[in-house]
C-alpha cells in the first residue's frame, strides 16, 4: 500500500507551477463539455433529424475541426500560443449563446463548423504552451496533467450537461458560454505576464538539422499522422454514436448517460498520472501504444454482449485504459518530432489527424448503426483500432521513439 502511494505521488513530482494552472483552464473550459456528447440526441430529440442527417451535422463539427487544427498550428508558430488561445476562448463564447437559435439542418451544420474550427484554433496553442511550459523529462507527464483536467471537465461536464437537459438542451449550450468565460478570464490573470521557455535561436540548433523537418511533408510523420486519425475513427465513436446506443439500445435517459460518460473522465482523472508514470519507465513507446489502440479496440467488442447496465461501465473503464495509454504519448511522439521553431506546426498537424476522423466517423457511424445495427458498427471499430495497433508498433519502430 505505501509503495502504491508513493508512486501516486510520485507521478506528480517535477510538474512545473504553469503546467498546473494551464490544468486549471483547461478544467474549466472543459467543465464545458456539455454540448459535444448531447448533440446527437438533441438533433435527434429535439429537432427530428434523422440518424443521416445527424451524422453529416456531426461531420461539419469534424470538418471546422480540421480547419481550426490547422489554422491554429499556423497562427501559434506566428503570433504564439497566449494570444491564440486567448483570441480563441472569447469568440466562441457568442456562438455558444446563439446556437439555439438555428434549428434547420443546414444552418445549424454552418454553425456547427463555425464554432468548431472557431474552438479548436485553441488546441495546438494549448498543446504548445504544455511543451513550453514542462522540463523536457516530464513532457508525457505534463500532458497526462492536462488531459487529466481535460477528462475531469469532462466527468463533471456531461453529467451536469445531462442534468440541464432535462430542463432544456439550450441551457446546455448556454453552459458551455460560461464556461468559456470563466476559462478566459482565469489564463489571462495567471499567463498575460509570464514567461514561457522560449526555443532557442535557429543558430543554436544547426546541429540538430533533422528536428527542423517541415511537418507536412515529414513521411514518417504523415504516416504516424494517418494512424492517429485511424485510431480516432474508432476512438470517437465514444462521443456521437455511444450515445445514441445507450438512448436506443438500453433506453438511458440523458442523466444516466450523462454520468456513464462522465465515469470516463472520473476514470482518467484518477488513474491516468499513476499509469502514465508507471509504465513510461517501463515499456517502450510502440509497446504503449500497442496494448494502449488494442485495449480500446478490446473495449468496442465488449458492447456485443449485453450484461446490463454493469457491463456497460466496465466496458468504458477499459475503452479509459487504452485512452489512459495511447493518447498523452501521441502528443510526446509529435512534440519530440517537431523542430524547435515549428512545434505549432507539428502540434496542429497531429490535431488535424484527430479532427479529419471527426469528419467521415460520426458520418460512417451513424450509417451502419442505421442500416447494419450496433453490433456491426462495434465490429467494425474494434476490428479498426486493431489495425491502427500493428501499425502504431511498426511505425514507432521506424521513428526509433
Amino acid at each position: 500500500m505505501k509503495s502504491l502511494f508513493q508512486i501516486y505521488i510520485n507521478s506528480y513530482r517535477g510538474l512545473s507551477p504553469a503546467a498546473w494552472l494551464l490544468a486549471l483552464v483547461m478544467l474549466i473550459n472543459r467543465t464545458g463539455s456539455m454540448v459535444i456528447p448531447f448533440l446527437g440526441m438533441y438533433m435527434s430529440s429535439e429537432l427530428g433529424f434523422s440518424k443521416t442527417q445527424i451524422g453529416l451535422v456531426l461531420g461539419c463539427f469534424g470538418l471546422g475541426s480540421v480547419c481550426g487544427s490547422w489554422l491554429g498550428g499556423w497562427l501559434t508558430d506566428r503570433f504564439g500560443s497566449f494570444k491564440v488561445q486567448t483570441v480563441s476562448q472569447i469568440a466562441v463564447i457568442p456562438l455558444f449563446l446563439i446556437l439555439p437559435y438555428f434549428q434547420t439542418f443546414e444552418t445549424l451544420a454552418l454553425m456547427i463548423f463555425v464554432l468548431t474550427m472557431v474552438a479548436d484554433i485553441f488546441r495546438p496553442a494549448n498543446s504548445v504552451s504544455v511543451a513550453r511550459y514542462a522540463k523536457p523529462e516530464n513532457i508525457t507527464r505534463a500532458y497526462s496533467l492536462n488531459r487529466m483536467a481535460v477528462n475531469l471537465g469532462f466527468s463533471i461536464g456531461p453529467a451536469l450537461g445531462g442534468f440541464l437537459a432535462t430542463i432544456s438542451y439550450n441551457w446546455i449550450f448556454y453552459g458551455n458560454a460560461i464556461a468559456a468565460a470563466i476559462a478566459v478570464i482565469v489564463f489571462i490573470y495567471f499567463f498575460k505576464n509570464r514567461a514561457q521557455n522560449e526555443a532557442p535561436k535557429k543558430e543554436e540548433n544547426t546541429s540538430t538539422k533533422t528536428k527542423e523537418r517541415n511537418a507536412y511533408s515529414d513521411g514518417m510523420f504523415i504516416v504516424f499522422n494517418i494512424l492517429c486519425c485511424l485510431f480516432s475513427m474508432g476512438f470517437l465513436q465514444l462521443l456521437s454514436t455511444l450515445p445514441l446506443f445507450y438512448k436506443d439500445v438500453y433506453s438511458l435517459d440523458s442523466g444516466q448517460i450523462g454520468l456513464l460518460l462522465g465515469f470516463s473522465g472520473f476514470v482518467i482523472v484518477i488513474f491516468e498520472m499513476v499509469l502514465v508514470h508507471f509504465v513510461e519507465h517501463r515499456l517502450s513507446i510502440r509497446q504503449i501504444m500497442f496494448w494502449g489502440t488494442a485495449i480500446t479496440g478490446m473495449s468496442y467488442y465488449m458492447l456485443n454482449l449485453d450484461f446490463g447496465i454493469v457491463w456497460l461501465y466496465m466496458a468504458m473503464f477499459i475503452l479509459s485504459t487504452g485512452e489512459m495509454l495511447s493518447l498523452p504519448f501521441m502528443a510526446t511522439i509529435s512534440i519530440k518530432r517537431a523542430g524547435l521553431s515549428n512545434q505549432g506546426a507539428y502540434m496542429g498537424f497531429n490535431s488535424l489527424a484527430f479532427a479529419a476522423a471527426n469528419i467521415f466517423s460520426p458520418y460512417l457511424g451513424t450509417y451502419i448503426a442505421e442500416h447494419y445495427g450496433y453490433n456491426v458498427l462495434w465490429t467494425i471499430a474494434g476490428t479498426t483500432l486493431f489495425i491502427a495497433a500493428i501499425g502504431f508498433y511498426w511505425i514507432t519502430t521506424k521513428m526509433k521513439v
